[in-house]
């Protein structure tokens, strides 16, 4: 099922690269963007979570957190993220079901 405007969007509750819970309820009523990719260190990834990195000051400075997901497992995403210096959490979605809950 794709979520359509307007619905409530699924609840989030995963390790981030650090092992630390990320869940909705830190984010509510904050604005964030949580955006998905398919694998760690694979090129038109890599490019995207760079984007978003590269871009990081501008949504911290409108008070947006960015929090990318990908199916891969902690230590991927921690390899990951050290390996570019990534400045925000990436979400271990690990059999991909807050992907299937987005659609």
């Amino acid at each position: 099922m794709t979520l359509r405007k307007g619905e409530k969007a699924p609840e989030v509750s995963l390790k981030d690269q650090n092992g630390q819970l990320r869940t909705s309820n830190q984010l509510k009523g904050k604005p964030y963007v949580l955006f998905f990719y398919p694998k760690d260190d694979t090129p038109g990834c890599t490019i995207e979570v760079c984007e978003f990195r590269d871009s990081y000051d501008s949504f911290k400075k409108l008070g947006i957190e960015v929090l990318g997901v990908s199916g891969d497992n902690q230590a991927s995403h921690l390899s990951f993220s050290n390996k570019y210096k990534l400045p925000y959490s990436i979400l271990c979605d690990e059999g991909n079901k807050l992907r299937e809950a987005f659609g």
